[in-house]
């Protein structure tokens, strides 16, 4: 299963929402740093993203530019 940007962010979100419910200070901490490293996954995952899709533009126009006319 690929792990998306939306499915990190979902993850965030969810942490984020547990560390605001949380009752103790420990699983309140936990929570948060859970949502701080989603957060970073999402965001490399977005970079993986834009950097597959720029590869296949640019696979693109180099199958374009060596098509005969």
């Amino acid at each position: 299963m690929a792990q998306s940007y939306e499915f990190y962010c979902a993850r965030a979100e969810e942490a984020g929402a547990a560390a605001k419910a949380a009752k103790l200070d420990k699983v309140r901490e936990r929570e948060l740093r859970a949502q701080k490293t989603w957060l970073g996954l999402a965001e490399h995952a977005r970079g993986v993203a834009e950097e597959r899709a720029k590869i296949v533009r640019e696979k693109a126009g180099a199958i374009e530019t060596s098509e005969p006319a």
